[in-house]
């Protein structure tokens, strides 16, 4: 089995220097790019690869590009930016790539860049990545010497700087927009959409920005070509995908593996199963801002349009796993208050919203619930639904919560009827402090 985006990652080890990049391989396809295809070609190929961006929309990488103005009448300034803000919890699948192979990045930058003719790249890089930034870094220096980066790369004419920036870190930051806004120093809000950031973005200036996992694609697409990238996957959805599982398993870590691999095969083969004693209960299966999948979604074949069919979303590929000794609404109530304080606080149903939710999840957790609760709590999954807000960062809080109600809801009931967490004992906790929600 292939594994492009990690055959030359050795964890544990420093990622390859220039030179060994080249050796196995690295930035051919800069090559290939800049001397024999055009823009539209790199862009052609790549839109039909069918890659889907992988940061969690699943919108397809080359029409996104295609939205970009090209021709004499395109403004003369463009950017590409690489979105490397991970910081979703369970998400780690980015940090991997970034540190185990920052050539392969810069290479699917500029190739990127080419096809929409960016001459200015960011990487928007999370601050709490120190090693990643220090590679990163280097690796740029040396793309920079090799003439890799810079003006006139190759001898094609085609110039294209590329620079670091290190984030101060908010979930925000993770949003296209209130990424440009940030990166225009000002505060991480999302922007109204239209106009799109393909048009008016940076500066307002025609930008893409792509994640990180998304650009590894992209040298490999071209070198091999659009069918080989669509040989690599199980289903209709393209390539590889990293898989990462968090929670009581035996193994948690990441996999590359074809797009459209079945859950239980993730959790059991690679993630060695649950702990002993334990028994699977439900995983939010694209992070934490996707709905619960439980056991018999277990066969559900992980690509964007199966999960989505079965109810949540295949998000950023990242399983969070619940088990049957943990106890489903403290789980919850951790997510919405990571959701509540992460809030930009731009629109008020997300900010009023998302507390008013943690606060009624937190008095169910320590036995104070009231009755109504749950019907009050049913009622935001629906006002908080897509639509209500200004992006999508209270809506992605209400998947967990809304599947949770659906599949763990006598749980819940219990926490209000028994006016006590009935798990607590068995996990060994105390009553959550009520400053946590402060």
């Amino acid at each position: 089995m292939e594994r492009p985006l990690t055959a030359n990652i050795r964890p544990g080890e420093e990622p390859l220097n220039l030179r060994d990049y080249e050796r196995v391989g690295g930035y051919q396809a800069v090559h290939k790019a800049l001397a024999k295809m055009t823009p539209a070609e790199v862009t052609d190929v790549v839109k039909q690869s069918g890659l889907k961006g992988r940061g969690g929309a699943g919108f397809p990488t080359g029409l996104k590009w295609t939205f970009v103005p090209m021709g004499r009448d395109a403004p003369a300034r463009k950017y590409l930016v690489l979105n490397a803000d991970e910081m979703e919890p369970g998400t780690f699948k980015d940090r991997f790539l970034l540190e185990g192979n920052p050539h392969q990045i810069i290479e699917g930058m500029i190739i990127a860049a080419f096809a929409i003719q960016a001459d200015v790249g960011y990487i928007f890089l999370r601050r709490e990545y120190a090693v990643a930034e220090i590679r990163l870094r280097r690796a740029m220096a040396e793309a920079y010497a090799a003439g890799h980066l810079g003006k006139d790369i190759l001898r094609s004419g085609f110039t294209f700087e590329l620079r670091l920036h290190t984030s101060a870190g908010r979930y925000m930051c993770g949003e296209e927009t209130g990424l440009l806004n940030s990166l225009e120093g000002k505060r991480a809000n999302p922007r109204a959409k239209p106009p799109f950031p393909q048009t008016s973005g940076l500066w307002g200036k025609p930008t893409v920005v792509n994640n990180v996992e998304t650009i590894c694609n992209v040298p490999h697409i071209v070198n091999k070509g659009a069918e080989w990238f669509r040989s690599l996957s199980r289903t209709e959805d393209s390539g590889t995908k990293l898989y990462g599982v968090s929670g009581k398993v035996n193994r948690p870590g990441l996999w590359e593996l074809p797009m459209g691999t079945p859950m239980r095969e993730i959790l059991e083969e690679h993630a060695g199963g649950m702990r002993p004693g334990l028994k699977f209960r439900g995983a939010l299966p694209g992070g934490a801002s996707t709905d619960f999948l439980v056991e018999r979604h277990l066969d559900v074949q992980l690509d964007f349009s199966a999960v989505q069919a079965a109810g949540s979303r295949l998000g950023t590929g990242t399983i969070i796993v619940l088990d049957d000794k943990t106890c489903p609404v403290g789980m919850v109530w951790n997510l919405e208050h990571f959701f509540a304080q992460e809030s930009c606080g731009w629109c008020t149903p997300c900010w009023g919203g998302l507390q008013f939710v943690e606060h009624i999840l937190l008095a169910l957790e320590n036995g104070a619930g009231r009755a109504g609760d749950l019907e009050i709590l049913q009622s935001h999954t629906r006002l908080l639904a897509p639509g209500n807000t200004y992006c999508a960062l209270a809506p992605g809080a209400m998947e967990p919560l809304q599947s949770a109600l659906k599949y763990f809801r006598e749980d819940f009931e219990r926490h209000l009827h028994e006016r006590r967490c009935p798990w607590r004992q068995q996990e060994n906790r105390t009553a959550i402090p009520s400053k946590a929600t402060k």
